[in-house]
């Protein structure tokens, strides 16, 4: 089975004012965030990944470019609409201290599944379509590069939230129990029977072992025997 690497972008100046940037244009990674999205790079410098699939919003392909300027190979970009950051509609732009005050808010947090924006997209929707993206790309790059191919997608916070509680099977209400910080790095791979989720929000580690890929999807009955981190830091 092939391996995704679900990457968040690195800060960006809304993420430090606090503003819910959505979909708008000019949004770019602060300096924090491309130190981040280049510690990100670092990591994944180690696994040569087949292809880097990104939302087509300006902090997204920032971070990509860290992720592809550290590799040895030349992975394929692709910029994925599906993959884009949630249509907040009429929230975007908009203080979290402020939208805390609306209505919705208390439902965004305990029943995501009811949520339509206002003027914009249903959580549902969005988790939707980021998954079927997900699952798309992720069964092409296996049938073009092989079982053993890793790849990265990077992303928005709420996007991956989303595609993690997909894999985990967890409902989207219970979505919000799920973290993704900026530049962070989750793993999961697609098997034949059941998604597996190897790490969340990671942001520290070696990732080398992911090039020793994985010739089973079948679970390790009792835990197995885990994989061997080189440096001997894991994830």
């Amino acid at each position: 089975m092939a391996t995704v690497l679900l990457v968040r972008h690195g800060r960006t100046t809304a993420n430090a004012s606090g503003v819910l940037a959505g979909r708008a244009v000019g949004v770019a990674l602060d300096q924090i965030g491309r130190d981040q999205a280049a510690l990100t790079g670092d990591r994944l410098a180690a696994v040569p990944l087949v292809q880097v699939v990104t939302s087509p919003l300006e902090r997204c392909q920032q971070t990509a470019q860290h992720i592809l300027d550290r590799q040895t190979g030349s992975p394929g970009l692709t910029v994925e609409a599906d993959l884009t950051e949630c249509d907040y509609g009429q929230w975007q732009g908009r203080t979290l201290a402020e939208l805390a005050t609306e209505a919705l808010w208390p439902t965004v947090q305990a029943q995501p599944s009811a949520v339509v924006f206002p003027g914009g997209e249903s959580m549902a929707g969005m988790q939707a379509r980021a998954v079927a993206a997900i699952r798309r790309h992720d069964a092409a790059v296996e049938a073009e590069h092989g079982p053993g191919a890793v790849w990265a997608a990077v992303s928005h916070g709420d996007i991956i939230k989303s595609i993690l509680a997909d894999a985990l099977g967890t409902h989207l209400d219970l979505f919000q129990r799920i973290d993704v910080g900026p530049a962070s790095v989750s793993i999961v791979r697609y098997g034949a029977s059941r998604p597996t989720v190897h790490a969340t929000n990671t942001d520290a580690g070696d990732l080398s072992w992911l090039s020793q890929g994985r010739a089973s999807g079948d679970a390790p009955v009792g835990g197995g025997a885990g994989h061997t981190a080189p440096s001997g830091t894991g994830v």
